[in-house]
């Protein structure tokens, strides 16, 4: 027996009951029970779709999709971080390089000023805040859009609103062991370690806020064939 249009649909519905909700994911578990459908008809011809489908569906073990779900989630994960690093690392070449080491300088010198113990801590949470509001908006953006394409993509989840969380942990790290209580008598050592760590916090954020968004539709139509043609 040959699977058919219909038993496909039948999969995908199969795979979002079982809390799988990224189309690329159910993509790829329909694949393997797919695969193992026709092996198990090739063996035992008699058994009907849903005895081979769920005979298939046990392969995954007592887990279920979860483990394939947490694989892929790992793997795009790292895929995001090498696309920030990858924009990250476009801010030391030139002409950029000259703007991140004024930065830092400039960071450098307000640490001299009394008023820095009020300002650095103001910096790290207003962008704390601004990484909250973009993952509040761009939920909203891809529920109104699940419900139009009725798809959603691991990759595009991550860019729009998964990724800035792990940001805004990043900064929280950051701020938490990096920046002093006090800032009076800071050595030159510690100055320029807390002017490099708030010029790494500006950069990424500033490229998963503005620069991997704007680039979203290319970087995801590249990532994935079809995405084009759905959201379209």
């Amino acid at each position: 027996m040959k699977l058919t249009d219909q038993h496909i649909k039948k999969l995908y519905k199969f795979t979002r009951q079982h809390y799988v909700e990224h189309y690329d994911v159910q993509t790829e578990l329909v694949d393997h029970l797919a695969n193992y459908i026709e092996q198990i008809w090739k063996e035992n011809p008699t058994l009907t779709f849903e005895q081979a489908r769920d005979k298939s569906f046990k392969k995954f073990g007592v887990f279920g999709f979860m483990d394939v779900v947490k694989q892929k989630q790992g793997q795009m994960n790292k895929k995001y971080f090498k696309i920030i690093l990858g924009f990250v690392k476009e801010w030391f070449s030139v002409p950029k390089i000259v703007l991140t080491i004024t930065m830092l300088y400039c960071f450098y010198l307000l640490l001299q000023f009394p008023f820095a113990q009020y300002l650095f801590p103001g910096f790290f949470f207003t962008i704390l805040i601004i990484e909250f509001i973009v993952i509040f908006k761009k939920r909203k953006m891809l529920n109104a859009k699940f419900k139009k394409t009725g798809k959603k993509w691991m990759l595009e989840d991550i860019i729009e609103t998964q990724g800035h969380g792990n940001i805004v942990l990043v900064l929280f790290y950051v701020f938490q062991f990096l920046i002093p209580n006090s800032y009076e008598n800071l050595s030159t050592l510690t100055s320029i370690i807390i002017a490099v760590a708030t010029t790494l916090a500006f950069i990424i954020g500033y490229v998963s806020l503005v620069v991997v968004p704007k680039k979203a539709e290319k970087l995801l139509e590249k990532h994935y064939s079809e995405y084009k043609l759905v959201n379209s």
